[in-house]
């Protein structure tokens, strides 16, 4: 099976924090969050249309300029989200640039910057067209833990404490495709971009009876389908995957509650592990978790994978040490109790 989306860490553990998830077969990526992009090269940067920032500390933003250097010049939207003051931070980053000569432009970047509390998202639109000042009043929506959401996937998130506030994300796939080739062949047609029109219409559950257009190889004439015939021809559904990030949080009654609900059952767990947890006093302080409770976050949210990183440089060299207990703490919190 292959999955829709094949996210990584940008750095290694002591560096910057940051996720990149492409997807398959499509030149399109998200971003959870902003630090050193020194890891992407500028094709992958390019593809990314939506990026999640967990809060403007320097290591989760510094990223900033590259990718807003990368795409302009471009036709596009680039879709930015972040927590409380998010919109004033971002503003911030474009006053410091002069814009003179965007004039010139052949083509016009537009960042819309979503600003999420715990009750609302605040949209605003910033044009280059427009020397980047606000192209819009602020827009306001409820926010019940959905940020973005499209036929195949959606994107929430909790606002938890890191002595600001501070996202955790969670993408989740609806369902899985995956196309049987031997499916295509037997009815004589060839991949192309059509597939991902098949798919959508899967996920928006069109009417099975329905028809659907489909290009035959090499160019023959169109060719149409029932849509529920075709997917049983050509199509195997599966439980989509699910991947949870979670960095810069306390270790507090309130965060542990958010982030279990969060990354529930999910496939794969990226989660911070800043301290040893005999360092625990100054992980408190510094509202980060130690690796025992990433792994125990782990265990309680039922991940089947998870993957610490954000290590501080004061264990420069014992990565492994951070790892073990982390990985001890996971499958200790598995551990059936024992009878009295």
């Amino acid at each position: 099976m292959r999955p829709l989306f094949h996210s990584r860490l940008i750095n290694g553990p002591f560096g910057d924090p940051g996720l990149y998830i492409p997807f398959q077969f499509t030149h399109r990526a998200l971003l959870f969050d902003l630090g050193d992009l020194a890891g992407l090269s500028p094709r992958n940067i390019l593809k990314i249309s939506h990026v999640f920032v967990t809060h403007t500390h320097m290591d989760h933003f510094v990223g900033f300029d590259r990718l807003l250097r990368l795409h302009l010049g471009r036709s596009r939207t680039l879709h930015l989200y972040g927590p409380p003051g998010f919109c004033d931070n971002v503003a911030g980053k474009l006053a410091a640039y002069t814009w003179n000569l965007v004039d010139n432009y052949g083509y016009s970047l537009e960042l819309e910057v979503n600003e999420i509390s715990p009750a609302a998202v605040m949209t605003r639109t910033y044009s280059c067209r427009n020397k980047f000042g606000p192209e819009t009043d602020a827009l306001r929506r409820s926010f019940e833990g959905c940020l973005h959401e499209e036929p195949g996937f959606s994107v929430t998130a909790a606002v938890l404490d890191h002595g600001i506030p501070c996202l955790a994300l969670s993408l989740t796939e609806r369902f899985h495709i995956n196309i049987i080739k031997n499916g295509l062949d037997r009815l004589g047609l060839g991949p192309g971009p059509w597939l991902n029109e098949f798919k959508n219409a899967l996920w928006e559950e069109r009417d099975p009876a329905g028809d659907f257009s489909v290009p035959a190889a090499e160019g023959g004439p169109v060719r149409k389908f029932a849509l529920g015939a075709l997917a049983e021809e050509i199509a195997l559904v599966t439980p989509g995957q699910k991947i949870t990030y979670v960095t810069d949080v306390a270790d507090t009654p309130e965060n542990r509650e958010q982030i279990q609900a969060l990354a529930a059952d999910c496939d794969q767990l990226f989660i911070e592990a800043a301290f040893l947890d005999a360092d625990r006093e100054m992980a408190l302080d510094k509202h980060h978790l130690t690796a025992r409770q990433a792994g125990e976050l782990a265990a309680l949210a039922g991940a089947k994978q998870f993957t610490v990183f954000h290590f501080s440089p004061r264990y420069t060299g014992q990565a492994d040490s951070l790892v073990a207990e982390a990985d001890r703490a996971f499958k200790d919190a598995q551990a059936p109790a024992r009878p009295a």
